[in-house]
């Protein structure tokens, strides 16, 4: 394009304010026209990579200077004067420009309020699929304006991330959960986020309880210990832990009773009673302590039972209740022997009874020499005559009922039985006193007085 003869001021002016030069190719300068044109684009770029205020406000300085820069270079030309012709060039050039910068700005903004309702309304999905409509055009025209949707965006991945912990943390692993709600408490204070982050946060607590009443138990503590931190967490955290803490209790404690756990069954019974004394499972968690300390005393009896090899040992030693056991009814109650059982073995089974049914435990002690039943002589390998005193067989007995754990009986019985044999066996000499020979009968009678048959 050459210079034109008379240049109109006001064209050059208007056709500089497209910001492509175009006043100044009505002038005929062209090293202004690409030197106005690298100026532009590299504000452009500018403000596309930084997206500060500060860089439209650049953008607008250079404006107002080309287009001054034009009609001043305009008005000092010798022929200057109105031309109706540039005029319509210039505006049919600049007007579509400014119109379409004007649309762009208008719809960057259109974005912004889309994703700020939506940021308000707590749903980062609307949030991120409304940015997600901008494009170069927006920031290279609006960048401040798309600048802000990005950092929404951000704030949403970030959200995204603590998610992923709240997930794992819901799972059972603490570690993830104070991570994930010192992702959360980041992000909440930055300003706006407050329903994204709330969202995000109860989105999580809502799929508790889970089907794992321990897993729910240990989430819950945790979340009620959580002591730091903004109301927008706490608040929610504390809400969901009053929320399942009962039922996890509850089903944690009967999980355990399950794996015969029984102290960490009751503990969590007894935790029910203590911190929620009106809910409404309060009588199972009564039900599940005596289940369980019934099963504790039933373990503790057996492993003392077995443990009694004699008078100072395991029961014996240490008698202990189980409170479940029958109560003894005569001629009718079983027994648990224990200690030294030479005899006691030898009694019928139907005296017997295992540890929970048993009403009694009977504690024997080795067998000793009782009264003498009668002297007898003999006459020994050398010929010469002796004599043998036979005694009854006496033996120590404690009897314990097995519901209250307390003696009930002490006292020794003795056991009769054959003597004076026709022949006498012995090594060596001739002993001088020998016990009796006990049947099974003679062994009941003996007993018998004991446990009441």
């Amino acid at each position: 394009m050459s210079a034109p003869r008379d240049p109109d001021p006001l064209a050059v002016a208007v056709g500089n304010a497209s910001l492509l030069g175009v006043g100044y190719l009505l002038l005929g300068r062209r090293a202004l026209f690409w030197t106005a044109a690298a100026v532009t684009a590299a504000l452009l770029w500018l403000t596309y990579e930084a997206a500060g205020t500060w860089c439209e406000l650049l953008v607008v300085l250079w404006w107002a200077a080309v287009v001054a820069h034009g009609w001043w270079l305009a008005r000092r030309h010798p022929s200057a004067g109105p031309g109706r012709g540039q005029r319509v060039l210039a505006l049919a050039l600049t007007v579509p420009v400014l119109a379409a910068a004007g649309w762009v700005r208008f719809d960057a903004y259109g974005i912004e309020d889309a994703v700020a309702e939506a940021r308000a309304d707590g749903s980062c999905r609307e949030a991120v699929d409304a940015q997600e409509e901008v494009g170069l055009r927006h920031r290279l025209l609006a960048a401040p304006v798309a600048a802000r949707g990005d950092t929404v965006v951000d704030a949403c991945e970030r959200l995204d991330t603590a998610a992923g912990y709240l997930s794992g943390g819901l799972s059972g692993d603490l570690d993830m959960l104070e991570a994930a709600f010192a992702r959360l408490g980041a992000v909440l204070r930055e300003p706006g986020n407050e329903r994204t982050v709330g969202a995000t946060l109860q989105r999580y607590l809502g799929r508790l309880p889970t089907d794992d009443g321990c897993r729910d138990l240990r989430v819950a503590d945790w979340l009620r210990d959580r002591g730091t931190g903004p109301g927008e967490l706490t608040g929610p955290a504390s809400a969901a832990s009053a929320r399942i803490g009962p039922g996890a209790l509850v089903e944690c404690g009967d999980a355990l009773m399950g794996d015969e756990e029984w102290s960490g069954a009751r503990e969590n019974y007894q935790r029910l009673l203590a911190e929620y004394p009106g809910d409404a499972r309060a009588d199972d968690a009564r039900t599940g302590i005596r289940k369980a300390g019934l099963a504790i005393e039933l373990d503790r009896v057996r492993a003392l039972v077995e443990a009694a090899d004699g008078m100072d040992s395991g029961y014996c030693r240490s008698p202990a209740k189980y409170s479940a056991a029958p109560a003894y009814r005569k001629g009718k109650s079983g027994a648990v022997f224990v200690g030294d059982t030479e005899y006691t073995g030898k009694l019928p089974e139907s005296w017997r009874a295992d540890t929970p049914d048993a009403a009694l435990v009977v504690c024997a002690d080795e067998a000793e020499a009782g009264d003498v039943v009668e002297t007898c002589r003999y006459r020994d390998h050398n010929g010469r005559i002796g004599s043998v005193r036979f005694n009854k067989l006496a033996v120590r007995v404690k009897v314990y009922a097995l519901r209250t754990g307390r003696l009930v009986r002490d006292r020794t019985v003795q056991m009769s039985g054959e003597s004076c044999p026709g022949i006498l066996r012995y090594f060596d000499s001739m002993p001088s006193r020998m016990a009796v020979s006990p049947s099974k009968a003679d062994v009941r009678d003996a007993f018998a007085p004991v446990v009441g048959r």
